[in-house]
């Protein structure tokens, strides 16, 4: 026995079988199967005095097996592999070469010169041919599988019994190194419960799935791709599997899935928090975007960002003239610059490391490029880091916004997008207040170009949304690195909750609202429900099959509140050309007003006075009430 397995492993060692083996074997098949076939017709004794003429014969009539062979490639496959596609290739090679002889016998009359083989004869050959030529592939994959059947694969399910549920089985059962082995499959069609599939039971998607798993040890569930909205807006499905510590894995790739090519072992991925938030799926008309950034010049700050590198990602699918890329953060942008070479190579895209607020830097950039849109997403966005440094939000946020509007304004910029954010809403800290005071400029401005008030054709358009997933510094990557390290999990309190949309949803969405914005607008993106960060916290936990990582609640930072507000309580929205997208209608402030209270604060924040500078933008927005800061004091002043 051991001497068959060193065989077996020799053999399976190998790449892949010479194809002309193949081929020989294919031959001899057919022989043999010819001299069955007219032994059982004719008697053995016979057979045996007219050996040598029968067997020309045969020899001759593989001329026309090898043409059916060669047309059908049989002898291309991988034999480990073999599936029911190779029978009926098989199959036709042999029928085609049985028709070929048939033709030629009744045109060309060659029986008085070869031995006659009868018609039956020739179809016992083509069956047992078949059968011996498929049958031999079968052993050997069986084979194959036996003698790499490892006893530490993972037991799995999959969900989805169509096209994209035979691709997993499929994926799964030839990928090298093998992960999993196919134990069941889920559907949510009942007249497909109980059937077998691939040899396996075909179960209910209901509350016994879990138990039916555990019976049949399977502690992973492949989701098919044309199933995993399905699974995502199924929470409680979700929840049962998490909690049972059974893992979800699905196809992971860049493309949608089209449902007839191959799905690689490769591309199948264990789901990440981000996949399983439940979130419905948001329609944008690329199409007309592209008709507008194409062959354009288009600035975009903070392009290093996880936004603004985003945004780089998507406008340069649409082929712009020239990309102009800002940021101050030399790393990530230098990054960047290798990412555009590699993926754009033909693509003009111009990386500067400098700060917006380098306001005579700012202006050489405009001459020198006359950007015709411009994409402002950069800004300091860490609400605990900026309620410690007041004067560098007012500089960076609300300075280096007012310097990249008033240039855009100079040098005729058709539209101008900036980026802002739900802490802009009610703002309880300097972040959020910093953000707002960034709206209201750039609004302002907007109107006075409409009135005529100020010399220009810039359209302002300003988008508002929440937190986007695994952006730098977001809850996800922080979580995932405690988790890894052991523990604890920090929250910093048990009902906090905020909204998440993914970063290449968010930025969709900004692109669309930016470029068919009139001007004046502030867009505000449906960010679905809302995510208690505690059950985030607890399910990242689960997925990552950590055991004893304690979550900890260490309480409220500096300016930060339970909840993320989308629009002011005083506010209304009206509908737009997207149903993810609404304007907010808001407070219009005067212009020169608006500059004369900017210039006061930025005045005072280069001193540096933290409750001067503060004090200031409390002025400028009312509704700003601090909450867990030194700066409460401000308002119980006033």
């Amino acid at each position: 026995m051991s001497y068959i397995k060193k065989l077996a492993n020799w053999y399976f060692s190998r790449r892949t079988l010479p194809y002309w083996y193949i081929l020989i074997f294919d031959c001899l098949v057919v022989l043999v199967s010819g001299l069955v076939c007219y032994a059982l017709d004719h008697g053995v004794l016979h057979t045996l005095n007219d050996f040598w003429p029968v067997l020309g014969t045969l020899v001759f009539y593989l001329i026309f097996f090898v043409i059916g062979f060669r047309i059908t490639k049989t002898y291309s496959g991988i034999l480990r592999f073999s599936s029911f596609v190779d029978l009926y290739r098989i199959a036709i090679a042999n029928l085609i070469g049985i028709s070929f002889i048939v033709i030629a016998r009744w045109f060309l009359s060659f029986d008085s010169v070869f031995m006659p083989i009868r018609s039956k004869e020739l179809i016992f050959v083509f069956l047992m041919a078949t059968f011996i030529m498929f049958g031999a592939r079968m052993i050997v994959k069986y084979t194959y599988e036996k003698i790499n059947e490892d006893t530490h694969l993972r037991g799995a399910f999959i969900y989805g019994v169509r096209a994209g549920g035979m691709a997993l089985a499929k994926a799964i059962r030839i990928g090298m190194p093998l992960r999993f082995k196919l134990r069941g499959f889920v559907t949510d069609e009942p007249d497909m419960v109980g059937h077998l599939l691939q040899g396996v039971e075909v179960y209910n998607n209901d509350e016994n799935l879990v138990h039916n798993m555990e019976k049949q040890h399977a502690t992973a569930l492949l989701v098919s791709p044309l199933k995993r909205d399905d699974l995502i807006n199924n929470q409680e499905l979700v929840n049962r599997l998490v909690d049972a510590g059974i893992a979800i894995y699905h196809y992971d790739s860049a493309q949608k899935w089209d449902g007839t090519s191959d799905i690689s072992a490769s591309q199948l991925q264990e789901v990440q928090i981000e996949d399983l938030l439940p979130r419905d799926e948001i329609h944008v008309d690329l199409e007309a975007v592209a008709r507008l950034l194409s062959d354009t010049r288009i600035l975009i700050t903070g392009s290093a960002g996880s936004i603004g590198s985003e945004m780089v990602r998507q406008i340069a699918k649409f082929g712009p003239n020239k990309l102009i890329l800002i940021d101050e953060a030399e790393t990530p942008q230098h990054d960047l610059r290798l990412e555009m070479k590699r993926d754009y190579p033909n693509l003009d895209a111009v990386t500067i490391v400098t700060s917006i607020t380098n306001a005579s830097r700012m202006e050489s950039i405009f001459k020198e490029h006359r950007p015709q849109f411009v994409f402002h997403a950069a800004a300091y966005k860490h609400v605990p880091m900026m309620e410690d440094n007041p004067s560098e939000a007012v500089l960076n946020n609300i300075f280096g916004t007012r310097t990249i509007a008033d240039l855009s304004v100079k040098y005729g910029v058709k539209k101008f997008v900036m980026v802002s954010t739900d802490k802009a809403v009610n703002p309880t800290n300097v972040m959020g207040c910093s953000k707002r005071i960034c709206e209201i400029y750039v609004q302002s401005l907007d109107k006075a170009l409409k009135e005529g008030k100020v010399e220009g054709t810039t359209q302002f358009v300003t988008t508002r949304f929440g937190n986007v997933l695994g952006s730098n510094g977001s809850v996800i990557p922080l979580f995932r690195e405690q988790i890894r390290k052991g523990g604890p999990v920090t929250v910093t309190h048990p009902d906090i909750i905020r909204f998440f949309m993914l970063i290449p949803e968010a930025c969709k969405l900004v692109l669309e609202a930016g470029t068919m914005g009139q001007g004046g607008e502030i867009y505000v993106f449906d960010m679905g429900k809302p995510v208690k960060i505690a059950d985030l916290a607890r399910r990242m936990i689960k997925l990552s099959g950590a055991h004893n990582v304690e979550i900890q609640f260490t309480g409220l930072r500096d300016g930060e509140k339970l909840y993320e507000e989308v629009l002011n309580d005083a506010e209304i929205t009206k509908p737009t050309f997207n149903n993810k997208i609404k304007i907010a209608q808001v407070r219009e402030y005067d212009y020169e007003e608006a500059c004369r209270q900017i210039d006061d604060l930025v005045h005072i924040s280069r001193d540096y006075d933290n409750m001067a500078t503060v004090r200031q933008m409390k002025r400028i927005v009312p509704e700003y009430k601090s909450q867990h800061s030194i700066y409460e004091a401000l308002d119980e002043k006033a």
